[in-house]
């Protein structure tokens, strides 16, 4: 009987192979897939009105774009499988991109990207011209005009130099002109700085080494990338989007214990959210274990309100308690 049940766990993880492989195909970041997502302040409130942008990595030719509602929620349909990078920008805040693994057959989850304000009020902002600055920058960047971006986020740096959180922004002005290595030394930069910031610091190194860990993806460098990513998510435990997406990578090179560490770590930090469940599921199937295999899916099933995709669920759970 667990012979017959093991053979069908590996008919259910040939199939999710089948559709990755199927996901893979879609070709210069085209698809159907559609992804949604919310902007916010760093103490949890809408920001309307901010923009996204959203570039396929591995063609940063192709960009698709979106403004946050009332509600800092947006929407982008028309995307093909595989990474993007999403960057979210708004008036008087820090523009911030992270790293996301679109899937074409799947639901993607909600993605929550979060911008720091920057005030006069706060004192590290010298004057109102500042301001008019950074937000000049954030559309040039918006628009694809980097080295214009670059120049006057540099220029907004020199005339307020305690906010070194723009170094973010100027090492992301550099990795969309591709000079990786420069980018990196200023990632490095906001580590070190942030080592003397005991409010934001943890949040900005957390940041810096998921940027640094987009560069390598951006290079293909799969294992570099995948590091950084891990030490982004150990440094600052709050982002369920690259915790999962870790654990995707590490799925499919096979790393099935690291795969179930960053699972389960995104099933923590957003307990609420059914995918991680599922990919739970997967891990232990994968393993050959169907009594965990049975306890993720009815996780999952306690959560998924998309009835076709509950139902799928549902046939795998019957088929191994068989």
């Amino acid at each position: 009987m667990r012979f017959m049940r093991t053979l069908r766990a590996a008919a259910w993880i040939g199939a999710a192979l089948i559709l990755t492989a199927a996901t893979a195909s879609a070709q210069a970041g085209m698809g159907l897939a559609r992804l949604v997502g919310n902007v916010e302040d760093l103490a949890g409130n809408p920001i309307p009105g901010a923009k996204i942008l959203a570039e396929f990595t591995q063609d940063v030719g192709v960009k698709k774009e979106a403004t946050a509602n009332d509600k800092g929620e947006w929407s982008i349909i028309g995307m093909g499988s595989g990474n993007w990078t999403i960057t979210a920008s708004a008036e008087g805040y820090l523009p911030a991109s992270v790293s996301y693994n679109v899937r074409q057959l799947e639901r993607n989850p909600r993605l929550s990207i979060k911008l720091t304000k920057v005030e006069k009020a706060s004192g590290l902002v010298q004057d109102e011209s500042s301001l008019q600055i950074l937000d000049e920058a954030n559309a040039f960047y918006a628009d694809g005009k980097y080295d214009t971006a670059l120049m006057m986020f540099e220029q907004f740096l020199d005339k307020n130099p305690a906010v070194y959180q723009v170094l973010l922004n100027i090492g992301d002005c550099h990795r969309e002109k591709a000079a990786y290595d420069l980018a990196v030394e200023k990632y490095n930069a906001v580590i070190e700085r942030s080592k003397d910031d005991p409010a934001m610091g943890k949040t900005m190194k957390a940041k810096a080494l998921a940027a640094i860990g987009l560069c390598y993806l951006r290079q293909n460098d799969l294992d570099q990338a995948q590091t950084f990513f891990k030490q982004s998510i150990e440094t600052d435990p709050q982002d369920e989007n690259l915790a999962y997406n870790v654990g995707e990578i590490c799925f499919s090179n096979q790393q099935i214990d690291e795969a179930a560490r960053y699972f389960t770590m995104a099933s923590q930090i957003k307990p609420d959210w059914p995918d991680p469940y599922l990919k739970m599921a997967y891990v232990h199937l994968n393993t050959g274990d169907m009594t965990k295999a049975a306890e993720s899916l009815e996780a999952y099933l306690k959560l998924e309100t998309n009835p076709e995709k509950a139902a799928q669920a549902k046939a795998i759970l019957d088929s191994i308690k068989k």
